[in-house]
């Protein structure tokens, strides 16, 4: 006996009843006033003029992280996308080998999180601009190449064999047939990766790559909370505009190259951030060195616990998911009404700017450190993602069939239950499978503030300069987040191919 498909997405939500009594059992009350305070600090940013000139200076550094990094990315995915694409050389020459090539030796780039290659590549170039850059451009390159990549290859346009009959050349076949089947999607993930990329620029300056998340550190720890919501409420109007800009070329794709070549000329905007690569630099003799005379490599292999830590990761990775997944539904049918959805939008918004670094910060004032704490930091994370795609495919929905159910007779959370939310839950559950592998990816920004797993024991690493256990690490993360990319697309394939019963 199957569950019905609106109840599907709730269903993931039974796992908080244990992390909550785990949660109660560690909670101590020393840090709640100071919880408190951080939430009423909220109404009461300050409007100090050297904070707020001290808050733009970071916001202009991020975004200038951002906007590089981003239009250097999907320059470059682009070009690798095309490359990547098995249907793309069947027409330049009848052959599909250098597609999959491509594809395998790209893949353990993409597999590594942004903040593993930041701190790997700030032990090489010291604290340079170009790090945290270099550090985005790596693993979103490759993503969108994969994408790309995929978008074409699924594509069947009906104009293609009529032109190929014709002997149309392959450039025109490209251009002419699949650039315009592909441009919608591909530069609604584009834009995507822009938010994406603002994220983790973020998440990098929280580890002390500069910009706000430097800031917002630094305030935190120090508790002036008041600048802490300085800081997340200017980022947030500057995600609001930059959201509201994308939306003019969404549906405008041959205006792509635009916001594009206007991110690549935003490196002149940031005098504060060095972005003047030395080439020898002088750290990257020594650093080769500590890899070339380690002879202690298989001797670091195991001076990790590999189950016990690999155990971990994938528990965080199991909760987190079913916590994000489980909270837009519950919150929809806890709040049941069209007009709540703006303002649940606000609360998914709130979940998504606050990077996972801190929440995990803030929960470590109130809680000690745990598996299920660090699910928790990720999971609200994620959770307002999952709550923006959830709104908006809501939105999408007309909800005549509400207002039908209504009139039969049935409550307004059976309403909503039976009518809007079973619409929208498969395509909703297709996406949590690719939050799942992105979950995955992000374990290692818990692990790093004293979650556990794969990041905790990296950091360990990274501290003590064991370079052999750090490319072990390093290792183990590419490959475990590989395996969950290959269960997230059997996944996703199983939700929008199989027909569920109702």
């Amino acid at each position: 006996m199957r569950p019905a498909l609106p109840l599907i997405p709730l269903i993931p939500g039974l796992c908080l009843v244990p992390m909550g009594l785990i949660l109660f059992g560690d909670v101590h009350g020393g840090g709640l006033p100071l919880l408190c305070s951080f939430a009423a600090a909220a109404l009461h940013p300050s409007l100090e003029p050297s904070v707020l000139v001290g808050v733009a200076m970071g916001i202009r550094i991020t975004l200038v992280v951002t906007l590089v990094s981003w239009g250097i990315s999907s320059v470059l995915g682009c070009l690798l996308g095309v490359l990547g694409s098995k249907k793309i050389w069947r027409l330049w020459g009848g052959i599909t080998w250098p597609a999959l090539m491509l594809r395998k030796g790209l893949a353990p780039l993409r597999a590594i999180h942004e903040l593993i290659w930041g701190l790997l590549l700030l032990q090489i170039l010291g604290l340079n601009g170009w790090v945290a850059v270099i550090a985005i451009v790596i693993p979103y390159t490759v993503l969108l190449a994969r994408v790309i990549a995929d978008q074409i290859d699924c594509q069947e346009p009906p104009a293609l064999p009529a032109l190929q009959s014709s002997g149309a050349s392959a450039v025109s076949v490209l251009l002419t047939v699949v650039v315009p089947a592909v441009a919608h999607p591909v530069l609604d993930h584009i834009n995507h990766r822009l938010d994406c990329a603002l994220r983790s620029s973020l998440i990098l300056g929280v580890f002390g790559l500069g910009g706000l998340g430097t800031d917002l550190m630094l305030s935190l720890q120090s508790l002036r909370f008041q600048e802490v919501w300085t800081g997340l409420w200017l980022m947030a109007i500057t995600m609001v505009l930059m959201d509201r800009v994308l939306r003019l070329f969404r549906h405008r794709w041959w205006m792509t190259p635009i916001p594009l070549v206007l991110a690549l000329m935003t490196a002149g905007l940031g005098s504060s951030l060095t972005l003047e690569l030395p080439w020898p630099n002088p750290q990257l003799l020594p650093f080769l060195n500590a890899q070339i005379n380690g002879v202690q490599a298989l001797a670091a292999v195991a001076e990790v616990n590999w189950p016990a830590v690999i155990a971990s990761t994938l528990s965080i990775t199991l909760m987190a998911t079913c916590v994000s997944t489980a909270l837009p539904p519950m919150l929809l049918l806890f709040w049941p009404s069209a007009w709540s959805l703006p303002l649940q939008s606000l609360i998914w918004g709130a979940l998504r700017l606050i990077p996972p670094p801190l929440s995990a910060l803030l929960l470590l004032v109130v809680a000690k450190p745990s598996l299920s704490l660090a699910a928790l930091a990720l999971g609200l994370h994620h959770g307002g993602v999952m709550g923006r795609v959830f709104i908006d495919d809501l939105q999408r929905e007309r909800h005549h069939t509400t207002g039908m159910l209504k009139a039969c007779g049935a409550s307004a959370r059976m309403s909503w239950l039976y009518g809007p939310l079973a619409k929208v839950s498969r395509p909703y559950l297709a996406y949590a499978t690719y939050r799942m592998d992105v979950s995955l990816r992000d374990t290692a920004v818990v692990g790093l503030v004293g979650g556990a797993g794969l990041g905790w024991q990296l950091l360990e690493a990274l501290s003590s300069f064991h370079w052999w256990l750090v490319l072990w690490l390093v290792g183990g993360s590419a490959l475990l987040t590989l395996l969950g990319e290959n269960l997230s697309e059997r996944l996703q394939s199983c939700w929008n191919s199989r027909a569920m019963a109702l």
